[in-house]
């Protein structure tokens, strides 16, 4: 299937989109994250025990959250993305080590999860909808046994 330069920008636009997010997070420039999403828009982190609310809400759960960790580093790859008109559907796999300070030591552990994205074109360009953390796996988590069922739930 041959796509129109449209067609190629419209995809371009929303992978930077994505990454966009990641580095508004890993940064934590809340200022830059805000202009990711649509004013509206809908966050939900609840499958591993976050939030679910809007831009406002997400950046208060994120400043409360955050500090425990050191560093993480959101890495995505392989985005399904289906554009229709004004709007787009997006399924895109995100692998996230977090370094975790535990007294003498520092632990690093794995989440992996897919982002579930509704995308809508705006003036301003692409923008987030309604996001949804789907969980794939997490790994070596404190508190999570060393083996067997961390890695499926």
């Amino acid at each position: 299937m041959t796509m129109t330069l449209e067609e190629i920008s419209d995809r371009m636009e929303i992978q930077d989109l994505l990454v966009r997010y990641c580095y508004a997070v890993d940064s934590r420039n809340f200022d830059d994250f805000v202009n990711v999403f649509t004013p509206d828009a809908v966050i939900d982190y609840s499958v591993f025990g976050g939030s679910v609310g809007g831009v406002t809400d997400t950046i208060a759960y994120l400043k409360e959250a955050m500090p425990m960790f050191s560093s993480f580093q959101h890495m995505i790859a392989t985005s399904q993305v289906t554009v229709t008109g004004d709007t787009a559907h997006a399924k895109t796999i995100c692998h996230n080590p977090m370094v975790m300070p535990m007294g003498d030591e520092t632990v690093v552990f794995t989440c992996g999860l897919w982002y579930i994205d509704d995308l809508v074109r705006t003036a301003d360009g692409w923008r987030i909808a309604k996001r949804v953390e789907e969980k794939s796996y997490m790994k070596d988590m404190p508190g999570m046994p060393a083996s067997g069922p961390d890695l499926a739930n």
